[in-house]
């Protein structure tokens, strides 16, 4: 397997895009919060203490979108120009999805971007939930989609 973060030394590296032509690139990523039933309703209703709790993941996640280079070593600064962040709350099984939605004219991909963004929101739900129960999980965080680039598209295979 070929790590191109890694030059012949074997230290690390920022891949050299420089030659390469920009395209546009688009990456969905997805976060899972799993809340209990009477904290999700909240959430929904807005009745949570700290006040807006999706709105202000939505914001966290967009801010850190657009950090992406200062928290990733390695990852290349890039001129971002849509960062989305919706919810998908689900009372059967008690979740939060949390889709983050980035696209940017780049030499580039935006997976990192659209990870990044996803799992900040998650964060902040729970931050923003932890007093009222503890016992909120976060997981499946994963990329569902990209497009743009040599490597063509990728979707994953339980998205439809």
């Amino acid at each position: 397997m070929n790590f191109n973060h890694f030059n012949e030394s074997g230290h690390a590296i920022m891949v050299d895009v420089s030659a390469k032509q920009p395209t546009m690139r688009t990456a969905v990523a997805a976060a899972e919060v799993r809340l209990s039933p009477e904290l999700l309703a909240a959430v929904k209703e807005g009745g949570v203490s700290k006040g807006d709790v999706l709105g202000v993941a939505r914001l966290a996640g967009i801010m850190a979108a657009k950090r992406t280079p200062d928290l990733i070593p390695l990852s290349h600064p890039l001129a971002i120009h849509n960062v989305a962040i919706d919810f998908e709350p689900n009372e059967t099984s008690g979740t939060i999805t949390v889709r983050c939605t980035v696209r940017a004219f780049e030499r580039t991909g935006v997976e990192m971007e659209a990870m990044t963004g996803a799992s900040l929101a998650a964060l902040t739900i729970y931050d923003m939930c932890k007093g009222s129960d503890k016992s909120i999980t976060i997981g499946q965080i994963k990329l569902l989609f990209k497009e743009g680039g040599k490597s063509g598209i990728y979707r994953d295979s339980l998205e439809s």
